[in-house]
């Protein structure tokens, strides 16, 4: 049986398509909890361990990734899901720290799910084994219209990695299934819209965040 016992610390997922704004919020909602004495880790997916960041450059940078089908691109995101919660998240949360993921299990319910078109069944059944029941307490989706996001990542002028080259189309799927799981998950998965300032948006975070921990 999957452990879902409560744990001292506290988890919480960003999540949103490329340009959102992910970075900039994860950095400005650490720097407040830490001011207000909170012990912070901040991880990412695919990543955060040695395995994970191995695979993190396999998905997004290696030029043998090109040929990656989406099966195998379901089940590397699994893999290195898989050993973050056991390196890196449970033993974070049973000595109740507060751990920002930077991306976690719906990003691969979007975007190899409705984005990619696997089936829902089997993403839903691999999620879950990856996981194993630690779910995030609260789930921050920000939302942002495609040509907005669009614009914003090609306005950095850096190389773009494997995900972030797709098609605007690709992106409105991975919207519109980021919004499908926010409907279906409301207590978990809040959506904010992303278009205001990062400050302004930082102070719905933060509302969402606090009124979770009061």
């Amino acid at each position: 049986m999957p452990d879902t016992s409560p744990t001292p610390g506290f988890l919480l997922s960003f999540e949103g398509s490329e340009g959102c704004g992910k970075s900039t919020q994860i950095r400005l909602l650490r720097e407040r909890l830490e001011q207000s004495g909170r012990k912070v880790e901040v991880l990412r997916e695919p990543g955060g361990t040695e395995i994970g960041e191995s695979i993190r450059h396999l998905l997004q940078h290696s030029k043998e990734g090109a040929a990656m089908t989406p099966e195998a691109e379901l089940l590397l995101f699994a893999a290195s899901r898989a050993q973050i919660v056991r390196e890196k998240i449970r033993p974070l949360l049973e000595a109740g720290v507060f751990v920002i993921l930077d991306r976690f299990l719906d990003s691969t319910s979007v975007y190899q799910g409705h984005a990619r078109g696997l089936p829902l069944d089997a993403v839903n059944a691999i999620n879950r084994f990856a996981i194993g029941g630690t779910l995030p307490q609260l789930t921050l989706l920000l939302d942002l219209d495609v040509q907005t996001a669009w614009q914003r990542i090609h306005a950095t002028g850096r190389e773009l990695d494997r995900m972030e080259s797709q098609p605007p189309e690709f992106f409105e799927k991975v919207r519109q299934g980021y919004l499908h799981l926010a409907a279906a998950e409301p207590q978990r998965i809040q959506v904010i819209d992303a278009n205001a300032a990062p400050e302004a948006v930082h102070e719905v975070v933060w509302a969402r965040v606090a009124a979770k921990l009061a």
